[in-house]
Protein backbone atom coordinates (compact mmCIF):
# COMPACT_ATOMS: atom_id res chain seq x y z
CA UNK A 1 0.00 0.00 0.00
CA UNK A 2 2.71 2.29 1.25
CA UNK A 3 4.79 2.07 -2.25
CA UNK A 4 0.98 2.65 -4.28
CA UNK A 5 0.79 5.78 -2.32
CA UNK A 6 4.35 6.57 -3.24
CA UNK A 7 3.38 5.92 -6.92
CA UNK A 8 0.44 8.32 -6.99
CA UNK A 9 2.38 11.20 -5.05
CA UNK A 10 4.97 10.72 -8.17
CA UNK A 11 2.22 10.43 -10.57
CA UNK A 12 0.54 13.76 -8.77
CA UNK A 13 3.79 15.53 -8.62
CA UNK A 14 4.70 14.64 -12.78
CA UNK A 15 0.99 16.27 -13.50
CA UNK A 16 2.04 19.06 -11.34
CA UNK A 17 4.63 20.08 -12.98
CA UNK A 18 3.15 19.54 -16.47
CA UNK A 19 0.46 22.17 -15.24
CA UNK A 20 2.86 24.58 -14.36
CA UNK A 21 4.14 24.95 -17.51
CA UNK A 22 2.66 27.88 -18.83
CA UNK A 23 1.96 28.76 -22.40
CA UNK A 24 0.83 32.50 -23.33
CA UNK A 25 -2.30 33.16 -25.60
CA UNK A 26 -2.57 35.42 -28.35
CA UNK A 27 -5.73 37.26 -28.72
CA UNK A 28 -7.47 37.79 -32.37
CA UNK A 29 -7.86 41.39 -33.32
CA UNK A 30 -4.68 42.42 -31.39
CA UNK A 31 -1.39 43.58 -32.11
CA UNK A 32 0.42 39.83 -33.09
CA UNK A 33 3.71 39.64 -30.63
CA UNK A 34 6.71 40.47 -32.74
CA UNK A 35 9.59 37.87 -32.58
CA UNK A 36 12.82 37.41 -34.85
CA UNK A 37 14.28 33.55 -35.25
CA UNK A 38 16.56 32.52 -37.61
CA UNK A 39 16.33 30.67 -40.54
CA UNK A 40 17.57 27.11 -42.36
CA UNK A 41 19.83 29.11 -44.52
CA UNK A 42 21.43 31.79 -41.77
CA UNK A 43 18.94 34.36 -42.33
CA UNK A 44 17.26 36.43 -39.86
CA UNK A 45 13.43 37.15 -40.02
CA UNK A 46 11.68 39.87 -37.53
CA UNK A 47 7.81 39.32 -38.06
CA UNK A 48 7.70 43.26 -38.24
CA UNK A 49 9.28 43.48 -41.33
CA UNK A 50 6.48 42.17 -43.21
CA UNK A 51 4.08 44.52 -41.76
CA UNK A 52 1.72 45.54 -45.15
CA UNK A 53 1.48 41.86 -46.08
CA UNK A 54 -0.67 38.82 -44.82
CA UNK A 55 1.72 36.79 -42.88
CA UNK A 56 0.72 32.87 -42.10
CA UNK A 57 2.53 31.16 -39.57
CA UNK A 58 2.69 27.72 -39.51
CA UNK A 59 3.73 25.26 -36.54
CA UNK A 60 5.42 22.48 -38.46
CA UNK A 61 6.76 18.88 -37.58
CA UNK A 62 7.99 16.43 -40.55
CA UNK A 63 7.46 14.09 -38.52
CA UNK A 64 3.86 14.14 -37.53
CA UNK A 65 1.36 11.91 -39.00
CA UNK A 66 -1.07 14.85 -39.39
CA UNK A 67 1.75 17.31 -41.51
CA UNK A 68 2.62 13.91 -43.19
CA UNK A 69 -1.16 13.96 -44.04
CA UNK A 70 -0.89 17.78 -45.48
CA UNK A 71 2.45 17.46 -46.97
CA UNK A 72 2.20 14.24 -48.96
CA UNK A 73 -1.11 14.78 -50.29
CA UNK A 74 0.37 18.35 -51.39
CA UNK A 75 -2.19 20.68 -49.39
CA UNK A 76 -0.07 22.93 -47.38
CA UNK A 77 1.93 23.18 -50.68
CA UNK A 78 -0.97 24.08 -52.56
CA UNK A 79 -1.98 26.39 -49.59
CA UNK A 80 1.29 27.84 -49.29
CA UNK A 81 0.84 28.58 -53.40
CA UNK A 82 -2.20 30.76 -52.92
CA UNK A 83 -0.86 32.44 -50.27
CA UNK A 84 2.27 33.70 -51.92
CA UNK A 85 0.77 34.35 -55.39
CA UNK A 86 -1.67 36.74 -52.93
CA UNK A 87 1.05 38.84 -52.10
CA UNK A 88 1.46 36.58 -48.60
CA UNK A 89 4.40 35.53 -46.47
CA UNK A 90 4.09 31.91 -45.57
CA UNK A 91 6.31 31.22 -41.80
CA UNK A 92 6.71 27.53 -41.25
CA UNK A 93 8.38 27.24 -37.78
CA UNK A 94 9.82 24.80 -35.64
CA UNK A 95 9.77 24.37 -31.93
CA UNK A 96 11.09 21.24 -31.33
CA UNK A 97 13.66 21.31 -28.98
CA UNK A 98 16.97 19.16 -29.23
CA UNK A 99 16.98 15.73 -29.25
CA UNK A 100 13.43 15.74 -29.85
CA UNK A 101 10.79 14.04 -32.59
CA UNK A 102 11.00 16.74 -35.66
CA UNK A 103 14.47 18.56 -34.59
CA UNK A 104 16.58 18.19 -37.95
CA UNK A 105 19.64 20.05 -38.83
CA UNK A 106 19.44 23.36 -41.21
CA UNK A 107 20.52 20.86 -43.97
CA UNK A 108 18.66 17.76 -43.72
CA UNK A 109 15.57 20.34 -43.64
CA UNK A 110 16.24 21.81 -46.83
CA UNK A 111 16.09 18.40 -48.05
CA UNK A 112 13.28 17.40 -46.84
CA UNK A 113 11.76 21.11 -48.35
CA UNK A 114 13.25 20.50 -51.76
CA UNK A 115 11.58 16.76 -51.87
CA UNK A 116 8.55 17.38 -50.75
CA UNK A 117 8.41 21.04 -53.02
CA UNK A 118 7.58 22.90 -49.45
CA UNK A 119 7.27 26.68 -50.37
CA UNK A 120 7.08 28.58 -47.43
CA UNK A 121 8.98 32.16 -47.07
CA UNK A 122 11.39 30.88 -44.62
CA UNK A 123 11.81 27.74 -42.36
CA UNK A 124 12.57 29.78 -39.05
CA UNK A 125 13.88 27.58 -35.76
CA UNK A 126 12.56 28.19 -32.61
CA UNK A 127 14.49 25.90 -31.17
CA UNK A 128 13.80 27.20 -27.09
CA UNK A 129 9.89 27.35 -27.61
CA UNK A 130 9.89 31.06 -26.96
CA UNK A 131 8.01 32.35 -30.19
CA UNK A 132 5.93 28.93 -29.89
CA UNK A 133 5.12 29.24 -26.01
CA UNK A 134 4.47 33.06 -26.80
CA UNK A 135 1.68 32.46 -29.67
CA UNK A 136 0.52 29.53 -27.29
CA UNK A 137 1.11 26.63 -30.12
CA UNK A 138 -0.03 23.49 -29.08
CA UNK A 139 0.41 21.32 -32.47
CA UNK A 140 1.49 20.76 -35.53
CA UNK A 141 -0.23 22.17 -37.49
CA UNK A 142 -1.26 25.29 -35.93
CA UNK A 143 -1.83 27.83 -37.83
CA UNK A 144 -2.36 31.96 -37.68
CA UNK A 145 -2.80 34.60 -39.71
CA UNK A 146 -1.75 38.05 -39.01
CA UNK A 147 -3.19 40.96 -41.87
CA UNK A 148 -0.93 44.34 -43.19
CA UNK A 149 -1.51 46.33 -40.01
CA UNK A 150 0.00 43.54 -37.90
CA UNK A 151 -3.19 42.52 -36.13
CA UNK A 152 -4.28 38.56 -35.68
CA UNK A 153 -7.20 37.80 -37.49
CA UNK A 154 -7.15 33.98 -37.42
CA UNK A 155 -5.45 31.22 -35.43
CA UNK A 156 -6.46 26.89 -35.27
CA UNK A 157 -6.25 24.54 -37.58
CA UNK A 158 -5.83 23.90 -41.13
CA UNK A 159 -9.42 22.63 -42.02
CA UNK A 160 -12.07 21.21 -40.51
CA UNK A 161 -11.17 17.57 -41.25
CA UNK A 162 -9.00 16.49 -37.83
CA UNK A 163 -7.90 13.40 -39.32
CA UNK A 164 -4.68 11.50 -40.96
CA UNK A 165 -6.41 10.17 -43.87
CA UNK A 166 -5.27 12.14 -46.89
CA UNK A 167 -9.12 11.16 -48.38
CA UNK A 168 -10.59 13.81 -46.37
CA UNK A 169 -9.07 16.84 -47.66
CA UNK A 170 -11.24 16.45 -50.85
CA UNK A 171 -14.36 17.86 -48.61
CA UNK A 172 -12.49 19.74 -46.29
CA UNK A 173 -13.01 23.52 -45.37
CA UNK A 174 -9.53 25.12 -45.44
CA UNK A 175 -10.01 27.78 -42.80
CA UNK A 176 -6.61 29.47 -44.17
CA UNK A 177 -7.49 30.26 -47.71
CA UNK A 178 -10.80 31.30 -46.24
CA UNK A 179 -10.01 33.40 -43.68
CA UNK A 180 -7.30 35.45 -45.98
CA UNK A 181 -10.21 35.60 -48.85
CA UNK A 182 -12.67 37.11 -46.60
CA UNK A 183 -9.93 39.75 -45.00
CA UNK A 184 -8.78 40.71 -48.39
CA UNK A 185 -12.58 41.14 -49.50
CA UNK A 186 -13.25 43.59 -46.73
CA UNK A 187 -15.95 40.76 -44.59
CA UNK A 188 -15.21 39.73 -41.58
CA UNK A 189 -13.17 36.28 -41.34
CA UNK A 190 -16.06 33.58 -40.28
CA UNK A 191 -14.41 31.18 -38.30
CA UNK A 192 -11.70 32.95 -36.69
CA UNK A 193 -10.69 30.89 -34.23
CA UNK A 194 -10.47 27.11 -34.60
CA UNK A 195 -9.39 23.89 -31.97
CA UNK A 196 -6.23 23.28 -33.96
CA UNK A 197 -4.96 19.27 -34.33
CA UNK A 198 -2.34 17.21 -34.57
CA UNK A 199 1.27 15.94 -33.04
CA UNK A 200 1.87 18.21 -29.69
CA UNK A 201 4.30 20.55 -30.20
CA UNK A 202 7.65 18.90 -28.91
CA UNK A 203 9.03 21.51 -26.83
Amino acid sequence: MNRFIQMVVLMLGFVSIFSSVSWASVENNAPAPDFTLVDVKGAWHKLSDYKGKYVVLEWVNYDCPFVKKHYQSGNMQKTQQDVLAKGGVWLSINSSNIGKQGNYQPKEVVEIMVNSNAQPTAYLLDTDGHVGKTYGAKTTPHMFIINPEGVLIYQGAIDDKPGVDPSEIATAKNYVISAINAAMAGHPVEHAATTSYGCSVKY
